[in-house]
């Protein structure tokens, strides 16, 4: 999540950012660290089913194990990252990601691979995304300057939505080609390129100086302060809850994702990619349209429009079945990818409207916690409820919960209104005043298109 912009250490060149060195060396090593993750998000499931012959449950618990740690440690990593420099632990995660990502091809090969590791592997590497994705996002205003940051963050949106849809496609070639573990060698390739692009940008990054209201401040009071905001704002505190109820449900569908696809669609391994891949056009399609609807429908009622009429089309995915009723699977989830993606760009431009600068960087660390917290948990339980109830019962669950999210912010004060310029720091007691806050990308993680970040 962005904080207050840093020192520039470099003066950003003038006009188009193709010219700027520094910052197309962060964008080419994020561009191909996006695509490796992609693989690894399929990859991983499907070396626990398809090697391993990993049950329901067990793919459950791979997923929760994975997204683990943003529930455990993303509060204190908000703050604790403010206070170091980010490039240097950028790569230092980056680094780590990629012994962890490529211990896995190489047990494989070896004959050792066993879930145990799986599990060890999926939980050291949240913790390394964690850390890199709240340093990632308080990067950029450090590399570029304040006029260009909407320019950069496009950029860098427009990256991660085209690898979520050619990510899929190549994971699933390279498991045709190679194996499911051996692809995730990939990931830790993509890894040390990304480390090699942030050691050739030049400038050197001073560490951030401490606010003077934050010299004497503990770690806990900082934290207190960002939750303790997001808690009393009639609005943040119900867009934290839908986003949350979301996630908590999404995770479910998402961990029973390859398990459905393989055991009940009867998709072939090295098909699941493609098939991701065209799913995942939906999110490409939201972060086109997001700006026209938001215009159209208004800026803050398209919050609760998006989830609650745009996502409706999600509870087609459990109607899936062999033969040509997969295309319900593929268009149900393209809505669900859609509807996220235009729900994250308008509660993302309001959260960033209504929150005093100073406070921003913890804000979004509360909201983060809230939020991917519920990951982990909707993870295990998919697994629990699939072994139990079956596959397509607990999608049904999954996705009219997602769905029925969106009645958390349809029943706020956002419901009175459409346009967000009609909502004001006074209007919902924001402390501190001051003026809206600078913008940055959302960053969502995971197995699949969460809300949120």
């Amino acid at each position: 999540m962005p904080s207050p912009p840093e020192p520039i250490t470099e003066p950003a060149p003038a006009g188009t950012l193709w010219r700027h060195r520094n910052f197309l060396l962060l964008w080419a090593g994020q561009t191909v660290s996006e695509m490796g993750s992609a693989v690894t998000q399929l990859a991983l499931p499907l070396t626990a089913v398809v090697i391993l012959g990993a049950s329901t449950f067990q793919v459950g618990l791979l997923t929760s194990a994975a997204t683990a740690a943003f529930a455990v440690i993303a509060l204190p990593a908000g703050a604790l990252v403010d206070r170091w420099a980010k490039r240097r632990l950028m790569i230092w995660c980056d680094v780590g990601r990629m012994v962890i990502i490529g211990s896995v091809p190489v047990a494989a090969a070896l004959h050792l691979l066993t879930l145990g590791q799986l599990y060890v592997v999926a939980v050291t590497a949240g913790v390394g995304t964690v850390f890199f994705d709240v340093a990632y996002q308080s990067y950029l205003p450090v590399v570029v300057a304040r006029e260009q940051l909407v320019d950069g963050n496009g950029k860098l949106g427009a990256t991660q939505s085209f690898a979520q849809v050619a990510g899929p496609g190549l994971g699933g070639g390279l498991v045709g080609l190679v194996g499911a573990a051996r692809a995730m060698g990939a990931d830790a390739i993509s890894y040390a390129i990304s480390v090699a692009s942030l050691l050739l940008i030049r400038d050197r990054e001073d560490p951030p100086a401490r606010d003077g209201d934050r010299a004497g401040s503990t770690l806990r009071a900082e934290i207190a302060e960002g939750l303790s905001f997001v808690l009393r704002h009639p609005v943040l505190r119900k867009i934290a809850a839908c986003t949350g109820t979301a996630n908590l449900f999404g995770s479910m569908g998402m961990a029973l994702e390859i398990v459905f696809l393989i055991r009940v669609l009867r998709v072939r391994p090295a098909d699941t990619g493609l098939l991701i891949a065209v799913a995942s056009l939906g999110g490409v399609a939201g972060g086109v349209f997001a700006g026209r609807l938001s215009r159209r429908i208004g800026s803050a009622r398209i919050i609760w429009y998006s989830m609650l009429v745009l996502g409706f089309p999600q509870l087609l995915i459990p109607l899936a079945a062999p033969g040509w009723r997969i295309a319900a699977f593929a268009v149900g989830m393209a809505f669900f990818s859609f509807s996220a993606v235009v729900y994250n760009v308008a509660q993302v431009s309001y959260r960033q409207a209504i929150c005093p600068p100073r406070l921003l960087g913890r804000m979004n660390a509360a909201i983060r916690w809230v939020v991917w917290g519920t990951i982990p948990l909707g993870a295990l339980l998919g697994g629990a409820l699939g072994t139990l109830a079956g596959v397509r019962p607990t999608l049904w669950i999954a996705y009219g919960g997602s769905w029925a999210a969106g009645w958390w912010v349809f029943f706020s004060p956002l419901r009175h209104q459409r346009q967000l310029e009609d909502t004001s720091l006074e209007d919902h007691g924001a402390p501190g005043g001051g003026v809206p806050g600078q913008g940055g990308r959302e960053r969502p993680d995971g197995a699949g298109p969460q809300l949120g970040d």
